[in-house]
C-alpha cells in the first residue's frame, strides 16, 4: 500500500508541468529543466540559426534521430525568434515526432524568404501612413508553413512574448497557460505574424480565437530577449520547489552604442529624442541589461550558477545591425558573425559594469555547446530510463488514473 502510494505522488507530480512531449519525459524524472530562449532581431535571426545548428550536429553525434524540440523543455522566442521557435517545434506533417525544420532548414529560410519578406513597400518613407513593409509575404509563408498547427500541439513547451496595443499590455502565448486562458490556443501562424510585427517595419496584425480578441505588435516591445518570460513560466509550473534550470539563451548581435554626457543632452529637443531613436534605444538597452541582472541574481539562487550560456555578439559591425537589411551581402556578413560566434571565448555580463568578461576555464562557445550537448543527452537517457522503470513498476496503477493535466502529445 505505502509503495502504491509513493508511485502515485511520484507520477501525479510528473504531470505537474503540462505539455511535454512522449520523446523527452518530464523533468520529474531527471535533474534539470531545460530551457532554449532565442532573442529578437529581425533578418538577423540567422545568427542563432547557425549557433542551433552546431549544438543540433553536437546532439547527433550521440543520437542521429536527435532534435532540439526533444532535449528542450521549453523553447522561447521573441519576433524573429519567435518564428524560429515555431518552426522548430511543429510537427512534421510527414512524421509528427519530428520538427517540421532543422536549425539548417532556418537557415536556408532566412536567406531563401528574407529578401521578400522584407521588400520595402513602393513609395514608403518616414512620413509614408502605415510600415515599411506591407507584411503580406511574411505571412502568406507563415500560413503556408505552418498551416492549422494550433499551441498545444508543438513538440515541446514554448513561450513567444506578443504586445497587445489595445489592451496595452504584454500577451505571453505559452503551452502553460492553455488550461487557464484556452484562447491562447491559437494558430501557431497567428503568434508568429503577431510577435513579428515589428512597429514602422510591419503591420499591426489582428486575429480572433475562442472569443477573445488580438491587435498584437512586435514581442520585442515587451521582451526583446524572452528569456526572464520563459524562465517565469516554468517557476510558476514549480510551484516554489526546489528547482534546477539549464538555460541556453542566444542573441541577434548588438552593436556598441555611444553614450551622450547629460550636459549635452539636457539641451536636446523632444524632437531630437524622438527622431534620433535615442529614447527607444535608451528603452532597449535599458530592457536588455535588465534581464541580465535579473539572471545573473536568479541563478544562484536556483542552484543553476553553471547552467547558464549566453551567446551573444556585443560588438556587431554597425553596417548590419539593421533588423531588414536582407540584402545577398548582409546575409553573407551576418552568417560569418554565427560562425566567428562559435570560436570566440564564452563571454558572461558583468552587470555592475555592462561590460561582458571571458568566463575562465570554459574555452569556446562551440566547446561550451559541446559540453551542452553531452548534459542534454544525459538528462534525456536519465529520463527515459527512470521512466520505464516507473512504467513497469508502476503499470496497474497508472492504468487506473485519470490525470488532471493535458499533454501535447
Amino acid at each position: 500500500m505505502a509503495i502504491n502510494f509513493i508511485l502515485f505522488v511520484f507520477v501525479f507530480a510528473s504531470q505537474l508541468i503540462a505539455g511535454f512531449n512522449k520523446e523527452l519525459p518530464p523533468p520529474t524524472y531527471g535533474n534539470l529543466i531545460t530551457i532554449l530562449s532565442i532573442d529578437g532581431g529581425g533578418i538577423r535571426g540567422i545568427i542563432p540559426a547557425i549557433i542551433l545548428d552546431q549544438l543540433e550536429k553536437a546532439l547527433q553525434a550521440k543520437d542521429k534521430e536527435a532534435s532540439l524540440a526533444n532535449h528542450f523543455d521549453v523553447i522561447a522566442g521573441t519576433s524573429t525568434g519567435g518564428l524560429v521557435t515555431a518552426l522548430l517545434t511543429t510537427p512534421h506533417p510527414n512524421d509528427p515526432t519530428r520538427p517540421l525544420f532543422t536549425p539548417a532548414q532556418v537557415i536556408d529560410f532566412y536567406n531563401k524568404y528574407g529578401p521578400s519578406i522584407f521588400n520595402q513597400t513602393s513609395g514608403w518613407d518616414a512620413t509614408y501612413p502605415g510600415p515599411k513593409y506591407d507584411g503580406k509575404f511574411l505571412h502568406n509563408i507563415s500560413r503556408e508553413l505552418l498551416k492549422d498547427t494550433k499551441l498545444h500541439q508543438t513538440l515541446t513547451n514554448v513561450v513567444i512574448p506578443t504586445f497587445d496595443i489595445k489592451k496595452f499590455h504584454p500577451v505571453i502565448f505559452s503551452n502553460f497557460k492553455l488550461e487557464e486562458v484556452p484562447s491562447q490556443d491559437a494558430k501557431l501562424s497567428d503568434i508568429c505574424i503577431g510577435t513579428s510585427a515589428a512597429p514602422t517595419y510591419l503591420p499591426p496584425y489582428y486575429f480572433e480565437n475562442d472569443g477573445d480578441e488580438f491587435n498584437l505588435v512586435d514581442g520585442g516591445v515587451a521582451a526583446c530577449n524572452p528569456t526572464l518570460a520563459a524562465v517565469s513560466e516554468v517557476m510558476k509550473q514549480q510551484k516554489g520547489k526546489d528547482t534546477k534550470i539549464l538555460l541556453l539563451s542566444i542573441g541577434c548581435g548588438s552593436k556598441q552604442v555611444t553614450g551622450f554626457n547629460a550636459e549635452d543632452a539636457i539641451h536636446f529637443s523632444a524632437a531630437f529624442w524622438a527622431t534620433s531613436g535615442l529614447a527607444t534605444g535608451s528603452y532597449d538597452n535599458a530592457a536588455k541589461d535588465m534581464t541580465e541582472y535579473y539572471l545573473a541574481k536568479l541563478f544562484p539562487s536556483l542552484q543553476s550558477s553553471d547552467n547558464y550560456l549566453r551567446i551573444q555578439e556585443y560588438n556587431l559591425d554597425p553596417s548590419m545591425d539593421s533588423m531588414d537589411n536582407a540584402t545577398q551581402a548582409n546575409l553573407e556578413n551576418l552568417a560569418k558573425v554565427g560562425v566567428s560566434l562559435l570560436s570566440q571565448p564564452v563571454l558572461k555580463m558583468n552587470v555592475e559594469t555592462n561590460v561582458p568578461e571571458e568566463k575562465i576555464n570554459q574555452g569556446t562557445n562551440a566547446e561550451a555547446l559541446e559540453r551542452l550537448a553531452e548534459t542534454l543527452y544525459k538528462e534525456k537517457q536519465l529520463r527515459l530510463k527512470k521512466k520505464l522503470i516507473m512504467e513497469k513498476l508502476g503499470r496497474p496503477l497508472l492504468e487506473t488514473i485519470t490525470f488532471p493535466f493535458a499533454t501535447t502529445s
